[in-house]
């Protein structure tokens, strides 16, 4: 009997040492039941270079994604949860950069391959190369590059770029963005991000499929702010950006808002009745086609336009004031349909008491 006990307590004492026990014995089958992805372990950074030479390493905080059992592999980012450590810049990346209120998600997909993984329960580690494709902004670039991908037990794999991948802000369509920052920060910023990934997996279980939410649209909902009611600091600095979008648009001539404006004013909105002590100057400009009156006029009534909208979705009116402008008061010369159009904007100021 004592004998048997012995050799019992030697098993026990053997599989508990294991690093993952009798209940999570290997497998040679890389994507059994999927994967989902740790968005709270996982991280997706990019390096930025401003002024030739300070370079500013930013990331996002909320990552979602999936491999399923067939080795499909789809990372979403939600790039309203950029991270600079700075309030002002994050909201200049949302609202100037990315435009996250027209383009709220960057995806990333990907097909690993079982035969080059079928090993790695005993490899532990294999570097691969790998094709995937980044959508953004309504573009989708084809690229291959390097991956470790690092086997940590038979329930959780990290997929990590061994090397970071340049891209240049022209084919990510992110040229006007970076005019956009470089206007509002009054500095330089070297036209190219440089990007690197650690994605941390863990394994989903029999018969529940490795889910992947979709993207939040709800404005503001991930970004890392303040929640609730800010102060009148964090609400003058975002209506100054705002400010700066162009993405409130009237039809040539009209006073109508363009449905294409919504995803800003649902943002203008969103950001007004968190700021409602601070009394809100809507004013509109022209460019100089046409007569003085007419540009007046019709700069008046675009503002009246965006106060209309707010108090429709329930912002009190003695909050905000309409001001039209006309062509007094241009930020570039009339001088090309550019300039011109950048010249037709809606700009937002808080009053003082």
């Amino acid at each position: 009997m004592k004998i048997d006990l012995l050799r019992v307590f030697c098993v026990v004492a053997i599989v508990l040492a294991s690093p993952f026990g009798m209940a999570s014995a290997q497998s040679g089958d890389p994507f059994e039941y999927g994967w989902n992805l740790d968005g709270n372990a996982s991280e997706l950074r990019f390096l930025s270079v401003k002024k030739s030479k300070i370079a500013e390493t930013s990331s996002f905080a909320t990552l979602s994604g999936r491999i399923t059992e067939d080795g499909q592999a789809q990372v979403r980012v939600l790039l309203d949860s950029v991270d600079t450590k700075v309030d002002l810049r994050n909201v200049r990346m949302r609202f100037l950069f990315f435009e996250t209120f027209r383009f709220p998600e960057a995806i990333i997909t990907t097909e690993l391959s079982a035969d080059q993984l079928t090993d790695l329960h005993l490899t532990r580690r294999k570097e691969i190369e790998l094709p995937y494709s980044l959508t953004l902004r309504g573009l989708t670039i084809d690229r291959t590059t390097d991956v470790a991908v690092t086997l940590i037990d038979n329930d959780r794999v990290v997929v990590s770029s061994i090397t970071p991948i340049a891209y240049s802000l022209e084919e990510l369509n992110l040229e006007e963005g970076r005019a956009k920052l470089e206007e509002a920060a009054n500095v330089d910023i070297t036209p190219v991000g440089v990007v690197s990934f650690n994605f941390v997996f863990n394994r989903a279980q029999s018969g529940t499929p490795p889910d992947l939410p979709e993207a939040v649209l709800t404005p503001a909902a991930v970004a890392l702010e303040t929640k609730g009611e800010m102060s009148r600091d964090e609400c003058l600095g975002r209506f100054e950006i705002l400010s700066r979008t162009g993405n409130i648009f009237f039809a040539s001539g009209s006073t109508r808002l363009d449905d294409q404006s919504l995803p800003l004013l649902e943002n203008l909105y969103d950001i007004v009745s968190r700021c409602p002590s601070v009394r809100l100057e809507i004013a509109g400009h022209t460019d100089s086609i046409g007569s003085d009156v007419q540009n007046q006029s019709i700069s008046e009534r675009r503002a009246a336009s965006v106060v209309t909208w707010l108090q429709d979705k329930g912002i009190e009116r003695d909050q905000l004031v309409a001001v039209g402008y006309g062509e007094d008061r241009p930020i570039v010369a009339n001088d090309t349909s550019a300039n011109r159009a950048r010249n037709r904007r809606i700009e937002f100021t808080a009053l003082t008491e």
